[in-house]
């Protein structure tokens, strides 16, 4: 549905875009993942049309985006982060002029109009000026006429910027509700946006893709190995003779102890993901006399993955230069 391949845009001496390439397959939620000045922004202005790349190609449903831009935008819904609003319209009129400008038949505008309302929780809004909505319902504004021409594709700029949290768990759910009717990229610098919408994820540093796969096979990708967690009460002697002893267990590449308090110890193990070990390591514990508190695997969050990658591209950079 959405094929990238070697984007590169420049502004004058500055590469904002660098040699970026990716697919969305139809039906898919992408998360595009990065700092403020990244390149998301502009990766996805390449994708709606608003200006060309230097180098590279797009495609929009098949359509080049550069050869075939009129047929390309018509399959596209953008949402820019400041929606394009006209705050002295009503709701309803204002949709209503989105879905002429971007060729709903006459036949079909209000049908339109009631579906998006409807989708985006805007049933009750449509004879308020815009100007006295909320920020949330702004926000819902902008995603009904993203969507008022039904597009295969929907480009998602920081959607929940500037919301408050209910506003937030909202808008969320709605664009999780619209993966597989529409390929939705959803651009963000918000960390949980990502894992609790997206399917597919690509972490962005410095104008390049730093990482792209699902949060699950990053997390594999980053970790490579289970670390597993275990926590118990006993003296530090019997603690420090479990270390060696798990160290010379199949699949354990390393074990270490962390004191906590009188007695209280965490130990974590650093094991091969294709080996169960947790309940090995339970009756471990307990046949060498320690109170077995918690074992758990250790949890890599987004967060981490997201430090880890582009900690690693910066480093990697600055090597080069």
């Amino acid at each position: 549905m959405i094929e990238v391949e070697n984007l590169t845009k420049r502004f004058g001496p500055i590469a904002a875009v660098q040699d970026v390439s990716f697919e969305v397959e139809k039906g898919q939620i992408l998360g595009f993942l990065g700092p403020n000045g990244a390149g998301k922004t502009t990766t996805m202005r390449i994708l709606a049309g608003f200006f060309p790349a230097s180098s590279g190609r797009a495609r929009i449903a098949g359509y080049d985006v550069f050869d075939s831009p009129l047929e390309a935008k018509r399959r596209v819904g953008y949402l820019p982060e400041n929606p394009p609003l006209y705050n002295e319209m009503k709701v309803d009129s204002f949709l209503r002029f989105a879905a002429t400008i971007k060729g709903v038949e006459p036949g079909r505008v209000e049908d339109r109009l009631g579906f998006v309302k409807e989708r985006c929780g805007l049933i009750d809004q449509g004879g308020r000026l815009i100007k006295h909505l909320s920020k949330g319902f702004k926000q819902r504004v902008g995603l009904a006429q993203a969507l008022i021409h039904d597009p295969e594709v929907l480009i998602l700029d920081e959607p929940t910027v500037g919301l408050d949290p209910k506003q937030i768990r909202d808008v969320r759910g709605l664009i999780k509700s619209l993966g597989g009717d529409h390929t939705v990229i959803l651009s963000t610098h918000i960390l949980p946006e990502v894992s609790m919408t997206c399917e597919q994820v690509i972490i962005i540093n410095d104008g390049r893709i730093a990482a792209k796969d699902t949060p699950q096979n990053l997390t594999v990708q980053v970790t490579g190995s289970d670390l597993i967690e275990i926590q118990v009460r006993s003296a530090e002697e019997a603690v420090q003779r479990f270390v060696q002893a798990v160290l010379s267990v199949e699949g354990v590449s390393g074990a270490s102890s962390l004191a906590l308090g009188e007695n209280l110890y965490q130990m974590t193990v650093e094991a091969d993901r294709s080996r169960e070990l947790r309940p090995l390591l339970s009756r471990g514990v307990i046949k060498s006399g320690m109170d077995l508190l918690q074992i758990q695997r250790k949890t890599i969050s987004l967060e981490d993955i997201f430090l880890e990658v582009t900690t690693e591209e910066t480093a990697e950079v600055e090597e080069v230069a």
